[in-house]
C-alpha cells in the first residue's frame, strides 16, 4: 500500500470518528435539554431545580470537553491510532481471503 493511500484511509477514518463524536455531543445536548424541559414542571422545589440545573450543566460541560479532548488527541496521533487499525483490518481481510489459514 502506498503512503498516500494509507494517509487517505487514515484521514477518512479520523473524519468518520470526528463526525460521529460531534453528532454524539449534539444528541447529548438535545437529550439532556429535552429531559430538563419535560421534567421542569414536575420539580416543585426551587432548591432541587437549581441542583438539577447545575448537575445537568456539569454533565454537558464535562462530556463536551472530554469529547473535544479526545478529538484533539486523535488528530495529534491519528497516524498511529488509525495506522494500527488499518494494519489489523487488512490482515484480517487477508486471512479471510486465504480461507482462514
Amino acid at each position: 500500500m502506498t503512503d498516500s493511500l494509507l494517509k487517505e484511509r487514515i484521514e477518512a477514518l479520523y473524519q468518520s470518528d470526528r463526525r460521529y463524536a460531534l453528532i454524539f455531543v449534539v444528541l447529548l445536548w438535545i437529550t439532556l435539554l429535552f429531559v430538563l424541559a419535560m421534567s421542569w414542571s414536575h420539580i416543585p422545589d426551587a432548591t432541587v431545580r437549581i441542583v438539577v440545573l447545575v448537575a445537568g450543566a456539569l454533565v454537558l460541560v464535562f462530556n463536551t470537553a472530554s469529547i473535544f479532548a479526545m478529538l484533539n488527541h486523535y488528530a495529534e496521533d491519528k497516524e498511529f491510532i488509525y495506522g494500527i487499525d488499518i494494519k489489523y483490518t487488512d490482515a484480517h481481510g487477508e486471512l479471510k481471503k486465504g480461507g482462514g489459514k
